[in-house]
Order: structure tokens, then C-alpha cells, then sequence
């Protein structure tokens, strides 16, 4: 019965009129207030604003005509080393001479090219078919160093034509001497095996490198000149390193892709 009075009495007074209206606090008010801001400042931020995003990939510095392995055509004994790592040789030239039955053999240059790498010393046998030595094909003393990225497969369409990069170099400090500046010069088609890195570098512990995570695509960046720095190349910190830069040197590169609104992420 007590229940049923307090029941009947809430029906005999709905209206508590008598009762004080509690008000928010005015720190809940504050609350409300930054919460509504920042929401309105983000949505503008969201249709207004953008995003730069980057790609990292490693590579290395070339020539951009690829390398070849030289092999020897006959079977003998290394008797002379002609050739120099480093130094640049014309077609046709002798690269070492190999002693065989039938007399002493030059091992000349297929094409022109600086000499990267020698396998065979004086003594050394070797049979036909060896790899005695790898060149980097160098037309002229001036053509110019490119850089040359791998980048991973499923990636690669995104990079676009004339992208900005920054490339780390492994034998410049980058933080006395900063990052050096390229371009996007083009963009392979299709991923490349560990073979045709290794053909194009002459390196299979490279080409290994590249491959690691799968099949890459090969991504051309053309190397800024400036005729401000020793090197002839530009670079984010004024003057760059006091050196040159060679050939089959290994590169880390940041590719700055297309600037995104945020909004974008969410409309389909």
C-alpha cells in the first residue's frame, strides 16, 4: 500500500515546480566549447588541408647504362693484369692475358666501360666461361650519375613521373652534409628478377639485396646539378660534401608522392 500512495501522489504532482534546476557546471560548458572547435577546425583541415606522403626504397648510384661481367673466352693461367679498377677502357681493350696451350690470350672489353670490379689475379686459372672481371658501361668521361631505385612491386603505380626524392648516400654523412636531390626520370613496367639486376649490375650479392622482399620495379631518378658543390649535384644542406661521387655507390631514396586531402581516405 505505501507504494501505491507515492505512486498516486506522483500522479495527483507531475510537475515539480518547486524543485531548483541544477545548471551544466561551467566546466563541463569549457568541455563542450574545445570539443566543438576542434571538430569544426579538423573538418576544414580535412577538405582543405593535405598530406605528403613518401616511399623509401634503397638502391644505388650508376651510370644508368647498366654493367656487364666479362668472362673469359679460353682456358689458361693469368700472366698480366692490364686493366685497373676504377679506370675506364675503350671497346676492344685488353683487360688481362690468360697463357694457354696454343700461346698467350688477351681478354679484351666488349663495350666501353670503367672498370668496377677484377676477379682474375696474375696466377689465377681460368677456365672458359669464368667471370674475371665486371664493367660499367661509360660511354663518355661525361656521362651523368643517376640514381637507381627498387622499389617494391605493389608500390610502384604509385610513383609518379617528376616526384621529388631525397636520397640518403652511404659514404656522405647526412648529418653534416644533408640529403642529395633528384627527380623521378622514369619508371619500369614490370617487376625485375634477381637476373636482370644481376645483369644490369654485375653484383648477384646486390641483385640478392634488391630481391629480398620480391621482385622489384626499377625506378630511374635523375640527379639535380648544381655548380655550387664540389660534387657538380645538389643538395639539401648548402656546399654538400667536399668529394665527388662514384658509381655503384648504395643510396636509401625518400620519393615525395602526390599531396592527398585527408578527406580523400575516406570517400570511396
Amino acid at each position: 500500500m505505501q507504494f501505491r500512495q507515492q505512486a498516486l501522489s506522483k500522479l495527483q504532482s507531475p510537475e515539480e515546480l518547486d524543485v531548483p534546476v541544477r545548471y551544466a557546471r561551467p566546466q563541463g560548458l569549457l568541455v563542450l566549447t574545445v570539443t566543438l572547435v576542434v571538430m569544426a577546425a579538423a573538418g576544414v583541415w580535412a577538405v582543405t588541408g593535405s598530406v605528403d606522403s613518401t616511399l623509401r626504397a634503397t638502391g644505388i648510384l650508376t651510370h644508368g647504362q647498366g654493367s656487364y661481367v666479362l668472362q673469359s673466352p679460353v682456358t689458361g693461367q693469368v700472366t698480366r693484369v692490364v686493366a685497373e679498377e676504377g679506370k675506364r677502357l675503350a671497346a676492344g681493350a685488353p683487360v688481362l692475358e690468360v697463357r694457354t696451350e696454343r700461346g698467350d690470350r688477351a681478354v679484351r672489353a666488349i663495350a666501353a666501360g670503367r672498370v668496377t670490379s677484377l676477379a682474375a689475379r696474375i696466377g689465377t686459372v681460368v677456365t672458359t666461361g669464368s667471370d674475371v672481371a665486371t664493367l660499367e658501361r661509360v660511354a663518355d668521361a661525361g656521362d651523368p650519375l643517376h640514381a637507381m631505385l627498387y622499389v617494391p612491386a605493389d608500390s610502384a603505380a604509385t610513383v609518379p613521373v617528376g616526384a621529388a626524392v631525397d636520397l640518403t648516400v652511404q659514404t656522405v654523412p647526412t648529418e653534416r652534409y644533408g640529403t642529395l636531390r633528384g627527380r623521378v626520370q622514369a619508371v619500369g613496367r614490370t617487376a625485375q628478377s634477381r637476373q636482370k639486376i644481376t645483369a644490369f649490375l654485375g653484383d648477384k650479392e646486390l641483385a640478392g639485396q634488391f630481391t629480398r622482399n620480391g621482385p622489384p620495379v626499377a625506378v630511374l631518378v635523375r640527379l639535380e646539378k648544381s655548380p655550387r658543390t664540389e660534387s657538380g649535384l645538389a643538395w639539401s644542406k648548402a656546399g654538400g660534401p667536399p668529394f665527388g661521387l662514384g658509381s655503384m655507390t648504395p643510396a636509401a631514396g625518400a620519393v615525395h608522392l602526390a599531396e592527398q586531402r585527408p578527406i580523400d581516405w575516406l570517400l570511396p
